[in-house]
């Protein structure tokens, strides 16, 4: 059996509202956030600054629900600055032939990344 790797998940156009250097690393995302796409947490995330072009790969962890937080952490602090917009991806490999019937769950947010409906 042949897979494929389709996106997931997707956070789109979040904005970035804390950078912590001295922290182990991660980004911290709402934990309704989390839940509507579907991203567990530690599991790997691909973030996009739109503000920048920076792409990076860490883990997400979890944040207080609804606090709108999107906290890069550790080494990725570097690559982006409060208030940036991000892409934020998580992808899964299915085979092959169940990707046509595929859909990834989007979330779009507002100013204050809450949710919004699309």
């Amino acid at each position: 059996m042949n897979y494929i790797t389709m996106l997931k998940g997707k956070l789109h156009r979040v904005k970035v509202t804390a950078t912590e250097l001295n922290y182990e690393g991660s980004c911290a995302i709402d934990s309704g956030l989390l839940k509507l796409s579907e991203i567990r947490p530690h599991e790997q995330i691909h973030i996009y600054n739109i503000n920048n072009g920076e792409r990076f790969i860490t883990y997400a962890i979890e944040a207080p629900l609804g606090s709108g937080i999107i906290s890069l952490n550790g080494a990725a602090a570097r690559l982006a600055a409060v208030g940036d917009l991000l892409i934020i991806a998580t992808f899964a490999q299915i085979p092959e032939e169940s990707a046509d019937d595929f859909h990834p769950l989007v979330t779009y947010v507002d100013d204050n990344n809450q949710p919004v409906a699309k």
